[in-house]
This record gives C-alpha cells, structure tokens and sequence, in this order.
C-alpha cells in the first residue's frame, strides 16, 4: 500500500484502450492514479482531464515515460501504449521497482521476451500481461468444467481473435494506430492473446504443461484493399496499398502433454466477433459458436445442448461473487477483473496471478508464427522462458483472481 493507504498507480499510453483502463482505475476507490502519460499533446491532456472530470485530485502528465518512472510515489503502472514498445517500458518500469501491467499484443522479437524474464527474476518485480479474456464468465466456467473433470483429459482447443477490424486497420494511419504498420509489414499470428491466454491456463501452460512448437500458415491478403476499394474507390491510396499481413492466419501448437491448439487470427475480412473458442476432451467438449456443450452420458446422443444452463451450474465462484455485488466495466466486465487482479496483487505485494512466463510466451507467439510463415509453414520451436521449472514449480499465489486452480472458500457468495 501507498503512504496514502491506496494502490498507487500510472497509466502511459492514452489512446482509446489507456482512457479506457484508466476509467475503470478510477472507478475503483482503493487506487490512486498518480501520473499519467502519452507523447501526443492531445491524448495527454484527455489523459489528466479524465482524472479531475472524476473528482480526483489533478495528476501530473508526462510525454516521457522515463520522467514518470522517476517517480517515488507510484508502484505499479498500467502500459497501454503501441505494441512494440510494451516491452521497453515494461522493462525500465521493472528496473525502477514498478510492477508492470502491459496491455496485450504480440512481440516483435523473441529478445524482448527473453529480456522481459531476465528482468523480472533480477529485479524481483511482477510484469502481467493485462488478458482480459482470463477473466471472461464463460472462459472460467469452461476451465470449471475441466478442472472438475466432465471433458475428461482435455485432448485439444481451439481460439483466436476473429474480429472485423477492416475500419481501424485501414485508417490506423490517421487515426494514429499502430495496427495500421503491423499489418503493412508483418505476416503472421499478429494477436494471439485473447484466445491462448485463457486456454493455457485451462491447460496448465507453464505449471506441468508448457507449448512446444508451432506452425502457421497464412492466406493471401485482400480484405483491407477491398474494403478501400468499396469505400473510397479502386484508385484511391489505400486501395492500392499492399498489405503483408494475410486475411487468415491459422497457427497449430503442441503442448507437452500432448494437446494441440489451434489459434487463428481473422480480422479483414466481414464478419461477427468471435474468440473461437472449443475445449475437447475424452468425454466432451464445449464450444463458444453455438454456445453448445456436449458432454457424453450426459447430453442426448450426438447431440448439442445449450451451454446456458451448465455456465449456471458451474460459473466460476469469482463470477458468482462479481454478479452478485454488481458486475462492472468494459467488455462485460472482464476489463475490471483483469485490473482488479492487478492492483491487488501491487497492494498485496504477491507474483499476479498471469505471470512474467506466461506474458513472455504469449507475446512470442506473434514472432514465431511469422518466422513458420516466412519459412513456408515450417515447425518452429517455442522457448522455454521457465527454464525447466514448468515441470515442478512452486505454486501460484493463493487469491480469489488466481487462475491456476479453484478454492469456493475464497469468495463471497
């Protein structure tokens, strides 16, 4: 805790996701934001205002995030600035004794995913990759259902980010975001999080089980050119525009345990959002599409039953206690929890419960997966960034945001 008996925190990075996170910060009573950052002018002072619109004391505001980790009054910030620097600031926030929250996207090298976990074991400082899905209702009570054994030994899962993002890609230039450059120059598994994050805490990745290799493949690029085409006419600077980055990119892991995960990345093309969600196991499996379980024994033969009734009977007891005292937040409250698991983990001082492991190897997935498509699809191996320790290591810090196991007592409900 702060001298002031609060969460002392920060936010750098205030486009449209940082504004986002720190209203739900402020929301929350035991935190206080103490500084807040961006290097465009603008976005900066919608930044401080957001704080004193809110009746908070004013906040200093910085266009250098090194000024504000100078600080002594802040513990923990929340990064939520363009991809490629999530790492560095990442980083010197660690080396400056700052538990570090980061926004999700995928890396740009597998150095800055080595030097996050070098960081962070030298220094002693937590760095969460903020996965907002971990904390999704129907994310927890599938891991429920597997935790208490109804799909059997889990054999397979499906995800990914399928997303029509034709409009903020294609305008990302003016609009200054940076989703626009990746896809100009980058092919690949460009957004993995979403979707692996909740499943590898399902499959015990990094606690027993860890991912091993991958392979991708990318289709052609022609969404966001037809698009433009439609919009703004077939001569026009972005019609003519070549992207790099392919319309579907479908990604297979391998587990050690010997599951396989399938991840695709879908977002220029015209469709309804998904995360692709399906866990199979030896006696059923669940899928997100449909909203459908079929459990053998259980469910009518070759048939599908609505998942409605079984994500009452086994809602994660965190649910049940958020819904309880008042579900709250962006994207159906997932955006809160995920902060919530954060702070607490700064004002208890403990490990969060997604960890420096778990934040590297997700964001290595986005490299990887364009080296596989940049070599024809070819295996590509995924570090170990546990170093041998997924076999047997300690366990996670016991609270009601873990995500490693179950404890109903725990929880008001």
């Amino acid at each position: 805790m702060g001298q002031n008996g609060k969460v002392n925190l920060a936010v750098i990075g205030l486009g449209g996701r940082g504004r986002g996170l720190l209203k739900n910060l402020l929301a929350m009573d035991d935190v206080e934001i103490k500084a807040v950052c961006d290097p465009f002018e603008d976005r900066l002072k919608m930044g401080v205002d957001i704080v004193t619109e809110s009746g908070r004391p004013a906040v200093e505001g910085y266009a250098d995030y090194r000024q504000l980790l100078a600080r002594d009054d802040v513990q923990g910030v929340v990064i939520a600035t363009t991809w490629i620097t999530h790492a560095e600031i990442a980083i010197a926030a660690m080396k400056a004794g700052k538990y570090a929250a980061i926004e999700v996207g995928g890396a740009a090298s597998l150095e800055e995913c080595w030097d996050l976990v070098r960081t962070s074991e030298q220094t002693g400082i937590p760095c969460m990759l903020l996965e907002n899905c971990c904390y999704g209702r129907d994310e927890l009570a599938v891991m429920n259902i597997v935790k208490q054994g109804l799909f059997g030994e889990v054999i397979h899962a499906h995800c990914g980010y399928e997303h029509d993002l034709r409009h903020e890609v294609a305008l990302g230039k003016q609009n200054r975001h940076n989703r626009y450059n990746n896809y100009l120059h980058r092919n690949g598994e460009l957004y993995p999080i979403h979707g692996l994050g909740p499943v590898s805490k399902t499959l015990n990745i990094n606690r027993g089980n860890r991912l091993v290799t991958l392979t991708s493949m990318s289709s052609k690029a022609r969404g966001i050119r037809q698009w433009a085409t439609d919009k703004f006419g077939e001569t026009s600077e972005l019609a003519k525009t070549e992207f790099a980055q392919g319309d579907i990119v479908t990604t297979m892991i391998k587990c050690a345990g010997g599951e396989t995960i399938m991840v695709i990345h879908d977002t220029t093309l015209p469709r309804p959002y998904s995360r692709a969600g399906r866990i199979q196991g030896t006696k059923g499996l669940w899928t997100e599409d449909n909203n459908s379980i079929h459990i053998e024994g259980r469910s009518p033969e070759h048939k599908w039953e609505s998942f409605n009734e079984y994500r009452e009977q086994y809602d994660h007891p965190l649910w049940k206690e958020y819904i309880g005292k008042g579900v709250r937040g962006g994207h159906g409250g997932m955006d809160y929890l995920v902060l919530r698991a954060f702070a607490e983990s700064v004002r208890d001082n403990t490990q969060t419960p997604i960890d420096v492991y778990d934040t590297a190897v997700w964001m290595a997935i986005t490299v990887l997966s364009e080296e596989s498509v940049a070599l024809g699809s070819a295996a590509v191996a995924i570090p170990d960034f546990t170093k041998g320790k997924w076999i047997s290591r300690e366990p996670a810090p016991v609270g009601k945001y873990q995500l490693d196991k179950i404890d109903e007592s725990l929880y008001d409900i």
